[in-house]
Parts: structure tokens; sequence; C-alpha cells
């Protein structure tokens, strides 16, 4: 018999649960690059008439779509239901137990930022068990330029972009306005560790921003690798060292990687 030959009722008409399962099936053979029929069925289980029919309402729905000479491609509807799924993502929500891990694991203060205009927008910050309570707070602002969690949402940027960021943070008279004895990096230093940062996936505040507090971030990407947040580990200087500072590089990488899995980036 051949594979095209009638089947009983239950396979010819698959409802329920079934069905749904070999659609699925069937969008995702064609994601990981089947093309036609039969390859399809191969992957799936399923007989070539039953993956007909199910490819066939896929197609009517826009799931797939069929473009001569290539065979099946995801169609239009998936593209849609995406960005929906993009912008439906509660970023706070799924950072969350990312952020209680490092808290666990470091003790250090950790905070999820995201880029608004020229500054850093704090969503989340784990208050840790090292050092005194940091001035930040969820809500906060401060210039990108000035802060780890900044530098790393800046990675992507050009040099002179960098240069922009760097000169509208200056505070007037080149004094900060909280530490005036605190002396400003030159726009040289932050070039060439703009530089090292965006060779490594990760940026530092060495007390750029206020004496004795120094941290480590990393960034978080969405499905289309733009950079959509960041993450830092911050504490004072005695609890942070440079030598822990290199320490905690892997880590954060390791757990930002996670989240932007969590918002489609494909490792």
């Amino acid at each position: 018999m051949q594979e095209d030959a009638p089947k009983p009722a239950k396979d010819a008409a698959p409802t329920g649960t079934q069905t749904l399962l070999r659609g699925l099936g069937v969008v995702q053979a064609v994601a990981s690059g089947a093309r036609d029929l039969k390859e399809i069925a191969r992957l799936i289980g399923t007989t070539r008439s039953t993956t007909h029919r199910l490819a066939s309402c896929l197609v009517d729905e826009r799931y797939l779509r069929v473009v001569p000479q290539v065979g099946y491609l995801l169609g239009p509807k998936l593209i849609e239901l995406g960005f929906q799924a993009r912008e439906d993502l509660p970023l706070v929500t799924l950072a969350g137990p990312y952020l209680d891990e490092l808290s666990a694991l470091t003790g250090d203060t950790v905070h999820l930022g995201i880029r608004e205009g020229d500054e850093v927008l704090y969503l989340l910050k784990n208050p840790g068990r090292n050092g005194p309570e940091m001035r930040s707070r969820v809500g906060h602002r401060m210039p990108l330029a000035r802060t780890g969690i900044g530098k790393a949402l800046m990675l992507d940027d050009a040099p002179q972009e960098w240069q922009r960021l760097y000169d509208i943070s200056l505070p007037a008279g080149g004094k900060s306005q909280f530490w005036p004895q605190h002396p400003q990096q030159s726009w040289e230093q932050l070039e060439q560790r703009m530089s090292e940062y965006v060779a490594g996936g990760y940026a530092f505040d060495l007390e750029d921003n206020e004496p004795s507090i120094r941290c480590v971030a990393a960034p978080v990407r969405d499905a289309s690798k733009r950079i959509v947040a960041a993450v830092s580990i911050a504490s004072t200087v005695p609890y942070m060292p440079l030598e822990k500072m290199a320490e905690l590089i892997p880590l954060i990488k390791g757990v930002t990687a996670r989240l932007s899995a969590e918002l489609g980036l494909k490792v």
C-alpha cells in the first residue's frame, strides 16, 4: 500500500490535542529547514496525506507560506505574533528570578536597567548583604556614561555616540554635584575602556559615578540581538576588588545570556 492510500478515520482527521501537536510539529519542522512534505512528514512521523492536510490548513491561516521552487516557509502570521509576543514580554517579571539568583550568589546589590534617551532608568533593585545601602532606587535615572549598567547599554553604539554621551554626562564645572572632590574620567580613558568592554561583552563602573562604588554589568538582548536592558552587580570597594570584578564577568554574562534567551535570542 502506498503512503497516500486511505487511512483509518482517526488518522484521516486527527482532532484535539493530537492535531494541535502535529500542527505545531509541522511549524517546527519548517522552522528547522524542512521545505517539502516528504521531509516534514519524516520529521514529525505522519503520513504524507496527513502532513499535506495539516500544512494546507497552516498555509490557509498564514502560519506557513509556499514559495515556488523553494517550498514551505514560516508565514506572516508568525511574524505578527512574534512582534506581539516581544511587546507583551514582562521584562521585569522575567528578570526577577535572575536578579534573585545573582543576589544569592554574590551578596551584592543587583540592578536591572533600560535605556531611556541619554539615561539609564532603573527598573529593579535587589539590595545586597555586603556593605551599606546604595543610593540607587527603582525609578532613578543616571547618565549612561557614568554608570556600569549605562556603559553596558552603550556597547553597540559608535564611538561618536560614546563621546556625545560622555560630554553631556559631565557636571557643571567638571565636578560631581554629590562628590565635588571626585575626579572625572577623561574622554580618552572612557574611549579606551569602552573598546575593551565591547570586545568582552561587559562593562565596569570603577568609581566613575560615586567614590567607593564599583560594579560589573552586562547587556540583555532580544531576538533581534538588540540591547534592550542591562544587569549590574554593585558594591563598595572593600567588597568589590578588581580581582572579584574579573571573576564576576562570566557569571553575569551567563545570567544575561539566559535572560536574553527568554526574550528570544538564539544563542
